[in-house]
């Protein structure tokens, strides 16, 4: 094998040769000749972005759709098969398209007229200046791009601060610290800003939590055809498409479950999903704004869903309730959910829907889980965060008899 041809991309992006040599930005395919220069191949893709390699949002953006679909395959499997595990069924990977992410947080700084308003560069923590963006959807680029404008006119020299974008129902939910409104000039010129970018809501926070500034009428997020109020920065999948994925691959593994279980359930993206004829659904969540946002939604519509506020990293829901479930899906943070698998290890449950961001926590959890008569049956890989080296997962574990 040529050791100077590029066989598969490693975790971080950096395309890597047959003989293990690290070559960045680099595409599987590629020639590295021997003065490292790179001769592309046929996976090697021209970057749309004119940030691609200093803006640190994006790493493969230089790798064609069938490179990247192999990346996240790849980092999908590879934990799994490291630990011994071998999914029976892999589905083909699902790609998010460009100009499709709803959510972004972008940090700034302004010294003076100058205001830097971006994301962190590659491997550091200095800040580049985003004109364009090739992964947000067009409406959050519009008020990504507004935002400047607004920092360049608030009346002092120097700020710092973040901005959490959104895109909900009615348009984009917007949250900046680092401003602070003293005057009735300043909570104007907010209230203008908003009204001329048509914002669904816009929020100031100083500290203490986010103060809505404006908000005409009550900012939601639909999960189907149900509306749920949406907390300021609140957690939602990165895409619709990628959701909604995500969300199909839960109800085909919880088919013909009557009694079923949402752990870690935020706003409820996956149990307001999995809403069916004749289903009960438990819903659990740590984040008291947005349990408490779900059950105001199934509420309002009489839906079968049961809700808790629930701490599941110190109080997992144990075998007493679990046995009374056919099937569950959890969605943990990226440090998995160690002690609650543990304890659905250690129940009578059949079928487990396992959705993850963090491959490594995940094959981890899926060892306690097989390890206790599971067997992995179906893999969903999901590559929501375009261009990215960050992969997204669902999974069906079913119990042997």
């Amino acid at each position: 094998m040529n050791d100077d041809l590029i066989v598969r991309l490693a975790a971080r992006g950096d395309g890597v040769t047959a003989a293990g040599r690290h070559v960045a930005g680099a595409a599987p395919g590629d020639t590295i000749a021997p003065n490292g220069s790179i001769m592309p191949g046929p996976h090697h893709a021209v970057p749309p972005c004119p940030h691609f390699g200093s803006c640190g949002g994006c790493q493969l953006q230089h790798v064609d759709d069938a490179a990247l679909a192999d990346f996240v395959r790849d980092r999908v499997t590879g934990p799994l098969t490291a630990k011994g595990i071998v999914a029976r069924d892999v589905r083909p990977v699902h790609l998010s398209p460009p100009r499709s992410r709803r959510r972004a947080s972008l940090r700034y700084v302004r010294k003076g007229g100058q205001v830097v308003l971006g994301f962190a560069g590659q491997g550091s923590h200095d800040l580049v200046d985003i004109r364009a963006c090739e992964i947000v959807t067009p409406r959050l680029h519009d008020v990504m791009m507004a935002v400047r404008g607004l920092i360049v006119k608030w009346p002092e020299s120097r700020l710092s601060g973040s901005v959490e974008l959104t895109e909900i129902d009615q348009g984009v939910d917007v949250l900046i610290s680092g401003l602070a409104p003293t005057t009735l000039a300043q909570h104007e010129l907010l209230s203008g800003f908003a009204e001329a970018q048509k914002l669904a809501r816009l929020s100031i926070d100083q500290g203490f939590g986010p103060e809505t500034q404006y908000e005409p009428v009550p900012a939601t997020i639909s999960f189907g055809d149900i509306a749920v109020r949406f907390p300021q920065a609140s957690f939602l999948q990165a895409t619709r498409d990628g959701e909604a994925g995500l969300a199909a691959a839960a109800r085909e593994a919880l088919d013909g479950c009557r009694m079923v279980a949402d752990l870690f359930a935020g706003l409820g993206s996956f149990a307001f999903h999995l809403i069916a004829p004749g289903r009960r659904i438990y819903a659990a969540e740590a984040a008291r704004d947005a349990i408490l946002a779900l059950k105001a939604a199934a509420d309002a519509r009489q839906l079968p869903v049961f809700t808790e506020h629930r701490d599941l990293f110190r109080n997992p829901v144990q075998r007493d309730m679990l046995d009374r479930l056919e099937g569950l899906v959890l969605d943990p943070p990226r440090a998995g959910a160690e002690e609650q698998v543990r304890a659905i290890a250690g129940s009578s449950i059949r079928r487990v829907c396992y959705v993850s961001c963090n491959p490594a926590t995940f094959a981890r959890d899926a060892r306690i889980l097989c390890d206790a008569g599971f067997a992995l049956d179906t893999l969903w890989p999901v590559g929501q965060f375009r261009w990215s080296t960050h992969v997204e997962l669902a999974s069906l574990f079913l119990r042997q008899p």
